[in-house]
């Protein structure tokens, strides 16, 4: 009959335009409506005494062959000035709660040998201390952040650290002179201890809270310098840690930490860094952004003891970790998967950009999910640092709401599922991340991951509060998800220009056409 014919050509049309919407990502950018400022300590690094990080890494010494400034590493001191590192989180990790810091003072041939016992008993000559991480931090102009040792140390060795850092007068800044620097540091961010319920002491947390308030009691101020008291919190789901903590000394701390690993592979077993699966590819990236639930039950405890929100969280350690490289000490390489891992992972920290102040990937330099990895005299930027790269715009800026349609999701495995059923077996991962901000010149920047390995997306920006007029862009993309950078083909991955996009003249709205596997960030006026 007639209005058959009639109904099935709507549905047909129907059909068609779902189909056609299906192609199309839309993202709705207010960026008349901005909210908190994302802080610019997000983008924090982390090196802690493991593997290559400091030696070889940072530090090769004034008498090294390899080209350097007082015995930093030229390449890697150019390549993390371009980065504008605003925080860097040191001696560790594992080995603060081993570090004495008189050991790392004084004339170098003096300084007593120590056996690293936390990476693989290396045994170290002391000749990277306070001096030269505070003076790499002051040639690099970020803020230090000092892990106190609370595992083995006493309150007498971490009262006397922070008067050596920051006293202008007094015993210990006549021990800081005689060591030939005359001025204070003025060291604020001082962490409590690190992972205090397993290599920093096996603490409960009721027992760690007592020892909290014993240590922050003599972390005094100095010259004018308030001490950032930064307790040391819980390992990913253990939720107790946060609220013991809250419970018992919220009212004496200025930040909690969080501690939260891609850690590889299935469960019980390690994956590699390259040469993975699709199915662990995405698993991943779903593990990735498994730390969102926990950011929110966290905060939610917290809020529970600061109503005013007070005090933030600091995701001090973050990052992948893959089967390290025979022979090394968490050396892994880098491919477009950990690229992803940093690009979804700040998209979520910028979400929470009003509660989360400071984050430090795991690491720096040749450990872990690395910004550079280096091999002698030979230094190679991973696709992670063209991440960090290419978020700078971000730091400090106003994070801009958007609302996202259109976006593919893939189920991922739960590699908690056999231990904790409840959770059940899969995860949502959106295969597609975005994030956005306006800086204080009135420039937007919006930053989108493409994380599908075989399938580009067109993603229209509809624009809110303001037209598009110009637009400068960079791409960071491969063909396959494990590319990498070797010390042999260094630039095999790399950031480069991009121009996909085009400006409707009318509306000003923006359609870019991103790549599979691509992470694009635009500059809007």
């Amino acid at each position: 009959t007639e209005i058959m014919k009639k109904l099935t050509t709507l549905l047909a049309l129907a059909l068609t335009m779902s189909v056609s919407a299906k192609d199309e990502i839309t993202i709705t950018v207010h960026a008349d409506k901005p909210g908190s400022v994302i802080d610019k300590n997000i983008y924090g690094q982390f090196s802690e005494h493991l593997g290559t990080c400091i030696y070889g890494g940072l530090w090769v010494g004034e008498d090294s062959d390899i080209p350097n400034t007082q015995g930093y590493r030229n390449d890697v001191l150019e390549a993390l000035k371009e980065l504008e590192v605003p925080v860097m989180r040191w001696p560790g990790g594992c080995f603060a709660d081993e570090y004495h810091w008189m050991d790392g003072i004084g004339p170098k041939e003096n300084r007593p040998r120590m056996v690293n016992n936390n990476w693989g008993g290396i045994v170290e000559d002391n000749s990277f201390g306070t001096h030269e991480f505070l003076n790499l931090c002051e040639i690099l102009g970020c803020e230090p952040y000092i892990s106190l040792n609370v595992g083995s140390g006493s309150v007498q060795e971490a009262a006397q650290w922070i008067e050596y850092m920051n006293a202008a007068d007094g015993p210990m800044a006549k021990l800081r002179k005689q060591n030939g620097r005359e001025k204070p540091w003025k060291v604020k961010y001082i962490g409590i201890g690190n992972e205090a319920w397993g290599c920093g002491g096996n603490m409960l947390p009721e027992y760690y809270s007592d020892i909290f308030r014993r240590y922050q009691t003599y972390c005094r101020d100095y010259s004018g310098t308030r001490i950032f008291k930064i307790a040391s919190g819980a390992s990913d789901y253990d939720y107790e840690w946060t609220e013991v903590l809250m419970k018992k000394v919220g009212s004496m701390m200025n930040a909690v930490s969080l501690h939260y690993y891609t850690v590889s592979g299935w469960v019980g077993s390690k994956a590699p860094a390259v040469g993975f699966s699709e199915e662990e590819y995405y698993w991943c990236l779903g593990k990735c952004l498994g730390i969102e639930p926990v950011i929110q039950k966290h905060l939610a405890i917290m809020s529970e003891y600061d109503p005013q929100n007070r005090i933030p969280l600091f995701v001090d350690e973050w990052g992948t970790w893959w089967e390290p490289e025979p022979g090394t000490q968490l050396f892994q390489q880098n491919t477009m998967r950990d690229a992803f891992v940093a690009s979804l992972s700040l998209d979520v920290f910028h979400k929470y950009a009003d509660r989360i102040k400071m984050c430090n990937i795991a690491q720096v330099a040749n450990v872990l999910q690395a910004m550079i990895l280096t091999k002698e005299d030979k230094m190679v930027l991973t696709p992670t640092y063209y991440i960090f790269k290419m978020y700078k715009p971000h730091m400090d800026a106003n994070l801009i709401p958007i609302d996202m349609d259109g976006v593919d999701v893939k189920l991922v495995r739960n590699e908690r599922y056999e231990a904790n059923p409840s959770e059940g077996a899969n995860r949502p991962l959106p295969l597609l991340s975005a994030t956005a901000s306006k800086d204080k010149e009135g420039k937007l920047h919006v930053s989108m991951s493409n994380v599908k390995i075989d399938e580009e997306e067109t993603v229209v920006l509809d624009l809110k509060g303001m037209k598009a007029k110009s637009i400068k862009a960079t791409i960071l993309t491969s063909e396959n998800k494990d590319d990498h950078n070797t010390f042999e083909n260094p630039d095999n991955v790399q950031l480069v220009e991009f121009k996909d996009f085009k400006i409707d003249k009318k509306t000003g709205a923006v359609t870019v056409n991103m790549p599979a596997l691509s992470v694009v960030t635009l500059e809007i006026l």
